[in-house]
Order: structure tokens, then sequence, then C-alpha cells
């Protein structure tokens, strides 16, 4: 297919989700995991409110705020040092052992193509920048975390959290910094979530990713294209 003129000078950006699109995992939830392996926190108590919260998330009633103050209790409580050296731990024995060539190819499909890519995610900036860079990609939209003036994390999320209607407004900012607007660029958007769906539908080329099955409804019914990253 041969683009049109204006359609062919548009800057392209492919946009990304991460959990369970391009990791077959949550890596929230794996983070949690990790801590309680570590000692970090009640392993019992820890697993009820995550179960509640994930509930909550599947009904599309999740408190973000409350969510992230839940989730960023342990690295609060051991601080920067102890938590960025188990975050180290985490990449060496969880993530890498997930991340998958094919999901590195199609990041790498993009950026050979000249694309800006980026990954749009709910999870906090601390779990997945990391996870970012060993996809080989700067750009990363997620859950900032609220520091106080000494530089202490306080469980808050500063400013518009990237979940939901968030990830739209996020993305928007970033072109707006850009000087673009949606009309201005030409995007693609991969994700496995329903909570996306704003994004998808303002996006230029909406990809079902890996969808559960409520997204996968929404998706053939509407043509959207539907990829199995995972088999």
């Amino acid at each position: 297919m041969t683009l049109a003129p204006d359609a062919a000078a548009k800057p392209r950006i492919a946009l990304f989700d991460l959990d369970h699109t391009l990791i077959p995992f949550d890596s929230d939830y794996e983070w949690g995991e990790f801590t309680i392996r570590l000692g970090w926190c009640d392993g019992q108590e820890f697993k009820r409110r995550n179960a509640e919260f994930f509930a909550q998330y599947q009904a599309g009633t999740l408190d973000i705020h409350d969510y992230v103050h839940f989730a960023t209790q342990a690295i609060r409580q051991q601080g920067a040092t102890n938590s960025i050296a188990a975050h180290a731990r985490f990449m060496r024995e969880v993530v890498q052992k997930g991340i998958k060539a094919q999901a590195l190819a199609l990041v790498r499909q993009h950026q050979d193509a000249g694309e800006q890519v980026l990954i749009v995610t709910a999870t906090n900036e601390f779990v997945t920048r990391p996870i970012a860079a060993a996809f080989g990609v700067s750009e990363l939209i997620a859950v900032e975390l609220e520091r106080d003036a000494a530089g202490q994390l306080t469980g808050a999320i500063r400013g518009t959290p990237s979940f939901r209607e968030g990830k739209v407004a996020r993305v928007q900012q970033w072109l707006a910094d850009r000087g673009w607007d949606w009309n201005a660029v030409d995007t693609t958007f991969y994700t496995d979530s329903l909570n996306d769906l704003s994004l998808l539908e303002k996006v230029t080329h909406p990809v079902a990713t890996n969808p559960d099955e409520r997204l996968r409804a929404i998706a053939a019914g509407r043509g959207w294209r539907i990829l199995e990253l995972f088999q």
C-alpha cells in the first residue's frame, strides 16, 4: 500500500503497553511476589490485599492512588539503596527470563523503520524503567512517584497517572511537548487490556495484542488487528 504524501510525511510513533503485551506477566505483581521472597512484607497479608486490588482492576473500579500507595510500601521502607539493588536482582532472576525474542523483534522492527517508540504503562516508574531499558526503549510513560523535599518516596502519585484515560492525557502531553497533536502523527498502539480502550480509540492503528476476551471481542467487531505475540 502506498501512503498519500501527507500521511507519509507524518512522524510515526509506536506505543506499547508493557504487562501482558511486551512481557507475558504483570511486572507489578511479580515485583510484589519478589519482595515477599526477600522478606520485605507479610506474604499472606500482601497477597490478600493484592488480590483485592486485582479484582478491582478487572472490574474497572481500581483507585490507582490507593494501589500505588500499597505497591510502593516495601521500597519506601527499604530505601533507595536496598530497593535499587533488589530490582537489579529482580531483572536478572525474573524479568530477563520473560523477555521473549518475538517481543524484542517487534520493538526493533518499529525502531528500524525510523519510528519513535514509547512504552506506556500503568505500572510505576521504579518497576518499569529498567524493563524499558532492557527493550532498548528510552521513552517511558509510567506512573510517576512523588518525592518529598529530601527525595524520599511519599507513596503518592506525581501528576496524572498513566492509567485508563490518563494514558491518553499523558501521551497527548508528550506530543504537545514536541509541538504535535494527534492529527500531526501516525500512531500505533499495542495492548492486551480493555482498560486501554480509550487510547486504542485515539490512535491511527490500534492493535489488540494477546488480548483479554473482552478486548478481543471489541477488536474483532471493529476490525482492529489482533496480534498473538505469545503463543
